[in-house]
């Protein structure tokens, strides 16, 4: 049994073939597909996606790119859905920073994002981390919260993973890593203890190599991730299944309660 651990269900990439998609995910072994929100606007579709389908976990949280029509009462929204969900909600998330766009607002990007991890704190929640281009600055306020939680599709340097592992994170590798020019992180993928590594998707995006850059990316693809995993590490690929699930399941605990055998749905 896998685990995606940053599946993006309710993309309306998904809107014609969506119960097939995540019978096709079950079926190839992918017992469990966590859905983070990115903003106040999805957080309903986000939870009946995650009540609909059977292995569905849903993650609450305002995205660093969605902040500039994100309001501060969204906030008081968010700290509502998750105190009134709070057995179903296994993390606060997507959320973080991103510096990889130029003249996006950092100062209410980092005012979200706080505001958040204050939440996930108080809540007593891992966080879904989003950190591109922008990692230190990500460590620097996790630190200061002291939560935990998974640092999604990382991309950092070898040192800013370990800082990460210090604090009990996990890191996210997915469909990046199956790119033969794509040096730097298959170094951290095969680099890193594999305790630290968690496996995901970020479907629709991110997919590998084999789909083309272009490719539509989906749960299902989360076996062959893994064996290219296996592959990079020299790796019998089922213990590596085994221990990516576990380490999914001990960095988001609300997963053992939400999980439920890989059925076929009707």
């Amino acid at each position: 049994m896998l685990i995606d651990t940053h599946c993006h269900l309710d993309a309306p990439e998904f809107d014609h073939d969506r119960a097939e998609m995540v019978q096709a995910a079950l079926q190839a072994g992918v017992g469990i597909i966590v859905v983070p929100a990115v903003v106040r606007s999805n957080f309903v579709a986000v939870q009946e996606l995650a009540a609909r389908y059977p292995g569905c976990a849903m993650a609450l949280g305002i995205h660093p790119l969605f902040v500039e029509q994100s309001q501060p009462q969204d906030l008081e929204i968010l700290a509502g859905e998750i105190a009134r969900n709070r057995d179903e909600v296994v993390a606060v998330g997507e959320i973080g920073l991103d510096f990889f766009v130029e003249h996006y607002d950092r100062e209410r990007q980092e005012f979200y994002f706080v505001e958040q991890l204050k939440l996930a704190r108080e809540y007593d929640l891992p966080v879904l981390l989003h950190v591109r281009r922008s990692v230190d600055q990500v460590l620097k306020q996790v630190r200061r919260f002291k939560v935990r939680g998974i640092a999604h599709a990382f991309n950092g340097s070898l040192q800013q993973a370990q800082e990460f592992i210090k604090l009990g994170f996990k890191l996210g590798f997915g469909g990046a890593m199956t790119y033969d020019r794509a040096l730097k992180i298959r170094h951290l993928a095969r680099a890193l203890p594999l305790e630290a590594i968690v496996l995901e998707t970020d479907a629709p995006d991110i997919p590998p190599s084999w789909l083309g850059h272009r490719g539509r990316n989906q749960p299902d693809q989360l076996v062959r991730i893994a064996q290219v995993l296996a592959e990079i590490r020299y790796e019998d690929v089922e213990s590596v299944m085994e221990k990516t699930t576990q380490n999914a399941l001990d960095i988001l605990p609300g997963l053992a309660n939400l999980y439920t055998p890989p059925q076929v749905i009707l």
